[in-house]
């Protein structure tokens, strides 16, 4: 389903001034578009917490969920907070390096309590990373700390933010499944009805809680 069609008028943007008996200057396309972006959201999380072995992304993102950074010799924590394009990485899925011989390695994920005793002591001495440890919001630790510095060192792999709308957009879908598109015109339909004041909410209600089912 499209963002917006004015020809068919079956666009999301069409659809949901449909469902509300409004026109565009009783609700305008921004509103919309804000509201279909909290839904675009809610789906993203849906997604991403559904099943950790099917790396779900938005299928409207041009270059894979992928990156590379430089491994500095004697540094152990690296960030990631945005991919090339500027999305906000949601969670690391996994994390590779180059080895001394130029071969990349997976390192193994560990937590801090997986840990006996001081960790300042855990792999204290550089050398072949092995472990790393998330330590915070897409920040990570690796263990031993490199002994070297590679360019393009390290290869991290993440799951990010949806590609959001805007409201000059026409033909852009929601990078979802389709059998999820008709959700966003009644998310977006609901957040209008209940800002104007609109009667009969229930309907909207129901139809959230069976899209949410799918």
């Amino acid at each position: 389903m499209v963002f917006s069609d004015t020809t068919t008028n079956l666009g999301i943007v069409q659809q949901v001034r449909d469902f509300m008996r409004v026109d565009s200057s009783q609700w305008a396309t921004s509103k919309i578009v804000n509201s279909v972006n909290n839904y675009l959201d809610t789906v993203t999380g849906y997604a991403i917490g559904a099943d950790r072995r099917f790396q779900w992304d938005d299928t409207n993102h041009t270059a894979l969920p992928e990156g590379t950074t430089d491994l500095t010799a004697n540094q152990s924590d690296y960030s990631f907070l945005t991919d090339e394009q500027g999305n906000r990485i949601l969670t690391l899925t996994r994390i590779d390096v180059k080895d001394s011989d130029g071969n990349w390695v997976q390192l193994k994920p560990i937590d801090q309590f997986e840990v006996d005793g001081a960790l300042d002591e855990f792999y204290s001495t550089p050398g072949e990373p092995k472990y790393y440890d998330k330590i915070a919001d897409n920040i990570i630790r690796i263990y031993p700390k490199p002994l070297n510095s590679v360019t393009a060192g390290i290869k991290f792999y993440f799951q990010r933010t949806p590609s959001y709308f805007a409201a000059t957009d026409t033909t852009k879908q929601p990078g979802v499944a389709p059998m999820l598109h008709r959700g966003f015109v009644i998310a977006a339909a609901y957040d209008g009805a209940m800002t104007l004041g609109l009667p009969n909410l229930q309907p909207y209600l129901l139809n959230i809680k069976k899209n949410k089912r799918r």
